[in-house]
């Protein structure tokens, strides 16, 4: 059966494969001629219709599946918490009150008052009350004369701001009392408790202060600020002097350059009743007017501010006038960031000497002094500031310093002419004048490593040159001084301010006396001053101060010994109305 089946197979097979060969019919060669080309058009095509028709003859139908869900309750037990928020914990800040007063009490009698009220008048105004007082009834050992001082201001100021400026106004009076206590050895008797001419002597000095002054500021205006102070000072010899000063400062930017243009005057009148070597005195006025148009500068790190400074003073008692051009030029780069930035400037000005400016910085002067203009000719530095680290930074300078009619502070000689007066004893202190040459260096280092702990030491080094004098009167050699405060607890706060002055020189010779060396080294010396405080709460705390805490017996002043260690403690209350 096999063996046919497979017979029949192969016949049918010879049986298609002759009929296919029978169909080719071979095509002979024919030769097509082309008598237009093909060109097709849009309508020859057909559109292919985006679904085609089906045509099937089995079509299925989807069965649809219908779901349900068997559900069996099944019991718990369990109840949810009620959800709450989680909320940031924050710090309160401390209530800043309007008004405080401190009052301490120490040994010599010293006394420190403070007062400070601010009253609002209204959302952008408000008034304010300051009153200082500081004084000593002395007690300093070996000293023959009164040493008492006392040192009192009363500053009163208005403040008002809104969107456009802010302006203030004050008014205030100062009354400052010093002795001349400061004799030479050579004018202390054996026993100068019985000495009628000491015990008759009054070497009390009053040095009286009142002031009114004003400033503005502009915030969308070229003319950017402007202030002005009128001070009217005198002591107990008859001693007079008014001082007016203004200045003004007006901004504009050109081409994306800031133009800056200060304007001053800087006037003072004045007259003492004597001088130092006659009973005739005399008066002086000086006028100041300066004019400072700068150029800012602004690229990335550089920064560069190019002025000239214009000055014309005159001499209105002696009838001179003189103009002068100072530089005021500044330069900084940031190499590396806040990590180090190179700077450097030169600069000048002619600045105004006053009475008031002396006695602030020698209150031992005498009334009797010439008042004369210092030409700060110039002033070059080059120095570098930067960051160690967020914590640390630091500020390091060099500068170069030339100075005509520069103030030096030189004892005075008995007088001959003015026998019997309290400051002719060889205590008092005369102003010469003299052109000095400055070279300095200066560093600083800030540490700042949290709220609660901050250090600030610097030091100085000076170098001078002089002309005619033979030495720079009373300035040290070098300057340095440590700040430092720290919070210990929320409570208790304590800070120290350690400062170092080194050698001084002075003349040191009368009329009566010939002295082999007349200069008189003063030797340097190093004060510790610290304070201890607690606070009871955001009103009340009490602190306790050191100062002199070496009990150091230095001078600061030729033969002004100052007092020894000091220990005052009192408290501070805050309060509002």
């Amino acid at each position: 059966m096999r063996f046919k089946a497979i017979k029949k197979s192969l016949f049918f097979s010879l049986f298609i494969f002759s009929g296919i060969l029978y169909a080719q019919d071979p095509i002979g060669s024919e030769t097509v001629t082309v008598v237009k080309p093909y060109t097709p058009s849009v309508r020859d095509a057909s559109k292919i219709k985006a679904t085609p028709t089906r045509n099937d003859s089995v079509s299925l139908q989807k069965k649809p599946v219908q779901y349900s869900i068997f559900s069996v309750p099944v019991a718990s037990t369990f109840t949810p918490a009620k959800g709450r928020a989680t909320t940031v914990e924050r710090v309160r800040p401390p209530k800043v009150y309007d008004n405080y007063a401190t009052l301490g009490f120490g040994n010599y009698s010293n006394v420190l008052a403070e007062f400070y009220s601010s009253l609002e008048i209204d959302r952008s105004s408000n008034f304010g009350i300051f009153l200082t007082h500081n004084s000593s009834q002395g007690g300093i050992e070996d000293v023959v004369l009164d040493d008492k001082f006392y040192d009192t201001e009363l500053n009163l100021n208005y403040n008002t701001r809104n969107r456009d400026l802010s302006w203030m106004a004050e008014v205030g009076a100062e009354h400052q009392l010093f002795n001349w206590y400061g004799l030479p050895e050579y004018n202390i008797p054996e026993n100068p408790g019985t000495d009628p001419e000491l015990n008759s002597l009054d070497p009390a000095q009053n040095y009286f202060s009142v002031y009114v002054g004003s400033e503005i500021e502009l915030y969308d205006s070229f003319f950017d600020s402007a202030k002005a102070r009128f001070r009217h000072s005198g002591d107990s010899f008859s001693t007079a002097e008014n001082h007016f000063t203004a200045e003004g400062l007006f901004e504009v930017e050109i081409a994306e350059e800031l133009i800056s243009t200060k304007v001053g005057a800087d006037i003072v009148n004045g007259k003492f009743d004597r001088t130092y070597d006659s009973e005739v005195g005399y008066d002086y006025t000086f006028m100041n007017f300066n004019f400072t148009p700068s150029l800012l500068i602004l690229r990335d790190d550089l920064s560069i501010n190019l002025g000239v400074n214009f000055v014309y003073g005159m001499d209105v008692e002696g009838s001179d006038g003189s103009f002068y051009i100072y530089p005021a030029v500044t330069a900084s780069y940031r190499l590396a960031g806040d990590y180090f930035t190179a700077y450097a400037g030169v600069d000048g000005d002619l600045e105004q000497n006053t009475y008031y400016n002396y006695y602030q910085q020698n209150p031992y002067v005498s009334p009797t002094l010439n008042i004369l203009p210092t030409d700060n000719e110039y002033k070059g530095y080059l120095g570098a500031k930067g960051k160690l680290s967020n914590a640390i930074s630091y500020n390091v300078r060099g500068s170069y310093q030339s100075q005509f009619n520069k103030a030096l502070f030189k004892r005075n000689y008995d007088a001959s002419t003015l026998e019997g007066e309290s400051y002719t004893y060889g205590n008092s202190f005369d102003v010469v004048y003299d052109d000095v040459k400055t070279l300095s260096f200066y560093s600083e280092l800030n540490v700042d490593v949290n709220r609660n702990f901050r250090l600030g030491i610097n030091a100085e080094f000076f170098d001078y040159n002089t002309d005619a004098q033979a030495e720079a009167w009373n300035l040290p050699v070098m300057k340095a001084s440590l700040n430092a405060d720290y919070q210990i607890t929320e409570k208790w706060y304590t800070g120290a301010n350690l400062f170092y002055v080194g050698e001084r020189k002075d003349e040191n010779r009368s009329i009566s006396l010939t002295f082999n060396d007349p200069i008189q080294t003063l030797d340097s010396y190093f004060d510790a001053n610290a304070h201890l405080g607690y606070r009871f709460n955001d009103q009340l705390s009490a602190f306790v101060k050191g100062s002199n805490l070496l009990n150091n017996n230095y001078q600061k002043w030729l033969d002004y010994d100052v007092q020894g260690i000091q220990i005052l403690g009192g408290a501070t209350y805050k309060f509002d109305f």
